[in-house]
């Protein structure tokens, strides 16, 4: 009869053993479409949520709690950081060609008492 570790050795290869890793359940998908299946439940929007955040932890975090594989963790990543990219300021129009730039001066002086 053989021991109960052995059985339980046997039991334990049995199951972890298999076709491999899990299915990557997040392929095909585009960046925009693991947001909305992944965290617009909780997230209105993605604005915001990788503000101030270094890509390689967001990425794992994602990895870790959000995402199948770390492809598609970092594609998340990146888009959420897209979306977080500071815009340029609204450039004025090009001044008239042979218009003068405003002369610079010092402030007004302070009045005294």
């Amino acid at each position: 009869m053989p021991s109960r570790v052995v059985i339980i050795s046997i039991a334990i290869m049995a199951l972890t053993s298999g076709p491999g890793r899990a299915e990557n359940l997040d392929a095909g998908k585009s960046a925009a479409t693991l947001f909305a299946t992944t965290c617009a439940s909780c997230h209105r929007s993605p604005r915001g949520l990788a503000k101030n955040r270094i890509s390689m932890t967001l990425s794992h975090f994602l990895q870790q709690h959000y995402t199948s594989s770390t492809a598609s963790a970092q594609m998340l990543t990146a888009y959420l950081q897209s979306v977080d990219s500071p815009r340029g300021k609204p450039q004025a129009p090009p001044a008239a060609p042979g218009a003068s730039e405003p002369a610079l001066r010092p402030p007004a002086s302070v009045p005294t008492r």
